[in-house]
């Protein structure tokens, strides 16, 4: 593990998203829960996406689905084109980006704008809304 590459780009996964999978920092930012919610899909982390939902979407969330997606998809890359607040001191953000993979043989683009909110100190993944 030590100097693999991070599946969202952003350098070693030890100094990466690692720290936010293994529940030892919690990302201060939107977009550093975005890349860790990219890279729980790579190494089918379906715990962490679903803790890292919004709350009232939680109850609802099809782990055994994604478990599915995620590990017949082949993570290719992330590109994070557009980011409008979601740091530190904001409640809440929008990020978008590109996630690109195999899936059944072809290469797919997933292209979002998803909107994240901040409670209690934590962010979460709200969901996709309109570009």
């Amino acid at each position: 593990m030590a100097g693999e590459a991070c599946p969202c780009g952003g350098g070693e996964f030890l100094q990466c998203c690692e720290p936010y999978l293994s529940g030892r920092l919690v990302p201060g930012t939107a977009e550093a829960l975005m890349r860790s919610r990219y890279s729980a899909y790579v190494r089918e982390d379906i715990a962490y996406l679903k803790t890292t939902l919004w709350p009232k979407y939680q109850r609802s969330f099809d782990g055994p689905a994604t478990a599915r997606w995620a590990a017949d998809s082949h993570w290719t890359g992330l590109s994070v084109l557009a980011v409008s607040k979601g740091g530190e001191a904001d409640r809440e953000g929008t990020l978008l980006f590109e996630a690109r993979y195999l899936a059944a043989g072809k290469l797919v683009t997933h292209r979002e704008l998803s909107l994240f909110r901040k409670k209690s100190g934590r962010w979460y993944y709200v969901e996709a809304v309109p570009e």
